[in-house]
């Protein structure tokens, strides 16, 4: 069975930091893409960071360029979302993402991880 675990989320004040880590069981993900969303309460859910298989590319939302960083571990099947210089506004419930094409849907998803960044 393919899962994507998500982990590290919780409260932190504003200016503060946290690490996610999104582990993946079942199958090995080195040939996914890997990328990280958020949904906010009463938001739509946002793409927040993706890299590539090798993790020689990555994007980044503007609202986060500059604070958060993607990377990813393939011999651990993991991919990391380091986020920096919090804001109240990144509050949100993370998730992690997995696909298999360079381009459409995600085939796998986490169950995310909530980051509360209070002011």
């Amino acid at each position: 069975q393919v899962q994507l675990v998500e982990s590290g989320g919780g409260l932190v004040q504003a200016g503060g930091s946290l690490r996610l880590s999104c582990a993946a069981s079942g199958r090995t993900f080195s040939s996914y893409d890997r990328a990280w969303f958020r949904q906010a309460p009463g938001k739509e859910r946002e793409s927040v960071a993706r890299i590539s298989r090798s993790g020689g590319y990555t994007y980044y939302a503007d609202s986060v360029k500059g604070r958060f960083t993607i990377s990813r571990d393939n011999a651990k099947n993991t991919v990391y979302l380091q986020m920096d210089s919090l804001k109240p506004e990144d509050t949100a419930v993370y998730y992690c993402a997995a696909r298999s094409g360079y381009a459409g849907p995600y085939d796998y998803w986490g169950q995310g991880t909530q980051v509360t960044v209070s002011s």
